[in-house]
């Protein structure tokens, strides 16, 4: 499915005003992340149809939903779309099996796409069938609940902070589950979240809302490190970087990845490497990175690789942040403090030494 999701939206609610105007790609996971009352969940509930005083127009995979000028409004239930909330409202009474047949059973036969069966192998829940939901832990719910919106042949599946009601273990179950999902859809699929972290792992494009508007929006690469944005701010700033595994160093049980930049070790945690080539994404953070003017030597920093410093921005209190371009393509980010900045002369155009400290497989 090459056509994406264009949204133009007006909402206003006493104070708050939804305004937006929206442009996602055709597959892939968009993330809308802002703060509490930023409108991320309103946004959903205008793209569900769920709020019918919104005015404006709406298209999905080329067809449209919503039209205000010409007075056209498909309801809720005529909109091919997948719904996942936080909580799985499973219904209690029914199988497993049975509650994702009610989903497909719900779409007419001439707008199915796939088999009732569709999403079993892509969320790994073929052996849970005949149990009940009461059987279920939070994460096998929350799995057959996005199976149930599968089933529906969805044109885009909305995802409302799917993990926000699960403790650390189960998120960190669901977590591997909900990335091959998105991969693997020829569907948009749009993330609510307020988690920086399901940000890096999960997200390709990326919405940044703030009280009912679009701050930023463009892919996740980009928008992580734009230093005029909160997110490249605080305690979770970081860059990622996509790079493609080259093996492991026998000697010394290190994975090595290339990307535009050059080549970062890091230490080999999975039980069996991943092969050759395969792409994988890491997540880089600010405070991890240190500069340096000369290469420096005899130092137990596995990754000091060459870069030019892009800008310079404050970043709260004795602080700057230094924007890096690594190559052409990478961009990473650094926290110093501003005596550091001032001594070593920190400008943009400046050729230094990046020591990246700490480098985590996301993806």
């Amino acid at each position: 499915m090459s056509a994406g999701l264009t949204l133009q939206t007006r909402l206003a609610r006493g104070a708050f005003t939804l305004d937006l105007d929206l442009t996602l790609p055709g597959r892939g996971l968009t993330a809308l992340f802002g703060a509490s009352g930023s409108g991320k969940t309103t946004c959903l509930r205008v793209l569900a149809g769920l709020e019918p005083a919104a005015s404006g127009r709406l298209s999905v995979g080329g067809e449209l939903w919503q039209d205000s000028a010409r007075g056209l409004f498909v309801p809720p239930h005529q909109r091919a779309l997948g719904y996942v909330f936080q909580e799985a409202s499973l219904f209690d009474h029914l199988s497993v099996q049975d509650n994702i047949r009610f989903g497909y059973r719900r779409t007419p036969a001439a707008q199915r796409r796939y088999g009732w069966d569709h999403g079993l192998e892509l969320l790994g829940i073929g052996h849970l069938l005949q149990r009940m939901p009461h059987e279920l832990s939070g994460g096998e719910r929350q799995r057959v609940a996005m199976a149930r919106a599968l089933a529906t042949s969805p044109r885009v599946l909305l995802m409302d902070e799917p993990l926000a009601a699960l403790d650390a273990p189960r998120k960190a179950e669901i977590l591997p589950w909900l990335e091959q999902l998105h991969q693997k859809l020829d569907i948009p699929v749009v993330y609510v979240t307020h988690s920086a972290d399901e940000v890096a792992r999960l997200a390709d494009h990326l919405v940044l809302l703030e009280q009912g508007r679009v701050m930023a929006q463009g892919p996740v690469l980009e928008l992580m490190t734009r230093t005029d944005l909160p997110l490249a701010h605080g305690d979770s700033a970081g860059a990622l970087v996509e790079a493609v595994t080259c093996g492991l160093q026998s000697d010394s049980d290190l994975c090595e990845l290339r990307f535009d930049g050059g080549t970062l070790l890091l230490p080999q945690t999975r039980a069996t490497p991943l092969p050759d080539r395969t792409p994988v994404r890491v997540r880089i953070q600010a405070r991890d990175v240190s500069l340096s003017l000369v290469q420096p030597e005899q130092t137990s920093v596995l990754n000091c690789l060459p870069a030019t410093v892009a800008d310079v921005s404050e970043d709260g209190p004795g602080q700057v942040l230094v924007g890096l371009r690594l190559g052409q393509e990478t961009r990473l980010l650094s926290r110093i403090s501003r005596l550091s900045c001032e001594r070593l002369g920190i400008a943009p155009g400046l050729p230094v030494y990046a020591q990246i400290k700490g480098v985590a497989m996301v993806r």
